[in-house]
C-alpha cells in the first residue's frame, strides 16, 4: 500500500512514518521545507498549493499539515490565516486525491472542534454537536464538513480523528515547560487542582492513525482518542515528576485565587489548561474498531523522561 502523508516531519508526522516505514508500507513524504531527504517540499499551505504530482499513485493519505494552535497570535486575522491553511489547502488536498483515486483519506482534527472544556460527567463524544471557541478550532470544523461533503460527492472514504493534548518524546509548548519546572524543583501552585484532562501518548495517537489506515469499519468515521485514563493536573504533575525522579514540589494553593491570579496578569488561556476539565469518551472508537491504548499513562510520561534524560 503507498500512503502519502503530509507534515512528515512534525512531531506525529515523523513518529507515523518510521512505524508505517518499518511495517513494509510505501510513503510518500510531504513537508514544508525539504532538508535534503525524500521528502516532498511543498512550501507554505494555501489555496494556490500544487498537490497533484503528492497524491498521484496513493491509496491512502494521511493529512497531518496544518496550521496550529498559537498562544499569542500575532496576525490581524487568525481566522483567515487558519482557514487558509487548515480549510481551503485540507479541501484542495482531498478534492485532487480523490480526482487521483485515492482510497481514504485520514484528517487529524482536533478535540477544539467540539470546545474548550467539559462539564463533570459529560465528556465529549464523537456525535456532539461541534461548539469550537477560537479561530483554530473552528478552521477544523470547517475542515471537517468540507471533507464530509467531498466524500459523499466522491466516495473516498474520509476518517477524522480529534485527539485532546498530545504528549511524547520531543513534546513542545507547556508540557515542555512543566517538564523543565518539575525537573529543576521548581515549586509549584498547583497542588488542589480537581479538574480531569484526557490526554494522548503520541504513540497511542500513532497507533489509532495506522489501525484507520486499513480498518473496514473506519470509513467515514469520527474519532475521540485518549490514554483511556483521565487525570487532574495536580496528579499529571505528581506523575510526570515521580518519571523524572524528582519530588513534585507542589503547594496547595486554592484554585479560585489562581484564577484570579491569572485574570490579573492577562493568563486566563493558561488557566482554563491548567483548572478546567477536558475529558474524551472514546467508548465509539474502540468498539468499533476493537482498540485500545497501547500505552499506558504511566508508560507515556516514562518516555517523555527518559528523553528529557538523554537529550
Amino acid at each position: 500500500m503507498k500512503i502519502c502523508v503530509t507534515g512528515a516531519s512534525g512531531f506525529v508526522g515523523s513518529s507515523l512514518c518510521r512505524l508505517l516505514a518499518a511495517s513494509g508500507h510505501r510513503l510518500k513524504r510531504v513537508v514544508r521545507k525539504s532538508a535534503g531527504t525524500q521528502a516532498i517540499a511543498i512550501g507554505d499551505l494555501g489555496t494556490f498549493t500544487k498537490w497533484s504530482d503528492v497524491v498521484s499513485g496513493c491509496d491512502v493519505v494521511v493529512h497531518l499539515a496544518a496550521r496550529v494552535h498559537v498562544m499569542n497570535d500575532t496576525v490581524a486575522d487568525p481566522l483567515a490565516e487558519f482557514r487558509k491553511v487548515n480549510v481551503d489547502a485540507t479541501l484542495a488536498l482531498a478534492a485532487e486525491a480523490a480526482q487521483a483515486g485515492v482510497k481514504r483519506f485520514i484528517f487529524i482534527s482536533s478535540v477544539k472542534v467540539n470546545g474548550e472544556h467539559t462539564r463533570p460527567g459529560h465528556p465529549f463524544r464523537a456525535d456532539d454537536i461541534p461548539a469550537p471557541h477560537d479561530p483554530y478550532g473552528i478552521s477544523k470544523m470547517e475542515a471537517e464538513a468540507g471533507l464530509r461533503a467531498i466524500a459523499q460527492q466522491t466516495g473516498m472514504q474520509v476518517v477524522i480523528i480529534r485527539p485532546p493534548l498530545v504528549y511524547g518524546p520531543g513534546v513542545k509548548a507547556n508540557f515542555a515547560s512543566m517538564v523543565q519546572w518539575l525537573q529543576r524543583g521548581v515549586p509549584l501552585p498547583l497542588g488542589a487542582i480537581d479538574n480531569r484532562r484526557s490526554l494522548v501518548a503520541l504513540d497511542n495517537l500513532v497507533d489509532l492513525i495506522v489501525t484507520c489506515i486499513d480498518h473496514p469499519a473506519a470509513a467515514n468515521q469520527t474519532f475521540m482518542v485518549s490514554d483511556g485514563e483521565d487525570v487532574s493536573t495536580t496528579d499529571l504533575m505528581r506523575r510526570m515528576a515521580a518519571a523524572l525522579g524528582r519530588p513534585a514540589r507542589l503547594i496547595p494553593v486554592p484554585q479560585r485565587m489562581l484564577e484570579l491570579g491569572a485574570a490579573l496578569i492577562g493568563k486566563q488561556e493558561v488557566a482554563r489548561r491548567l483548572f478546567f476539565s477536558l475529558q474524551v469518551d472514546m467508548s465509539h472508537t474502540c468498539q468499533l474498531l476493537g482498540w485500545k491504548p497501547p500505552v499506558s499513562l504511566d508508560d507515556g510520561l516514562l518516555q517523555v523522561a527518559r528523553h528529557v534524560e538523554h537529550h
